[in-house]
């Protein structure tokens, strides 16, 4: 599967596997997600915002996922914490944004 990064100056496409997390594909990639808790959803380092047609296929946030990103400045509706979403092997595509 294919995973587009899109940030202020450049778009990444990246290659993933079913099962891995964003944040994982993105760290290997070398973009600045730094996932500081190690995906305890302890703090939101690690937030992106989701394009809205694949935020609808996602499985739903947690409540606590939903808490840490209440504390992100500049959250959007479709603000997720990449490590907390598990690539599916039914996505071919997955767009998302590094504010």
């Amino acid at each position: 599967m294919r995973v587009v990064f899109l940030a202020a100056d450049d778009v990444r496409e990246e290659s993933a596997r079913a099962g891995e997390r964003l944040l994982d594909v993105a760290q290997r990639a070398g973009l600045p997600l730094e996932g500081t808790c190690g995906g305890d959803l302890a703090c939101a380092t690690c937030h992106v915002v989701v394009d809205p047609a694949d935020f609808a296929r996602l499985p739903p946030a947690s409540e606590e996922e939903e808490d840490m990103l209440d504390l992100v400045p500049g959250a959007r509706r479709t603000s997720r914490l990449s490590c907390q979403i598990r690539l599916l092997p039914e996505w071919d595509k997955l767009t998302v944004g590094l504010p």
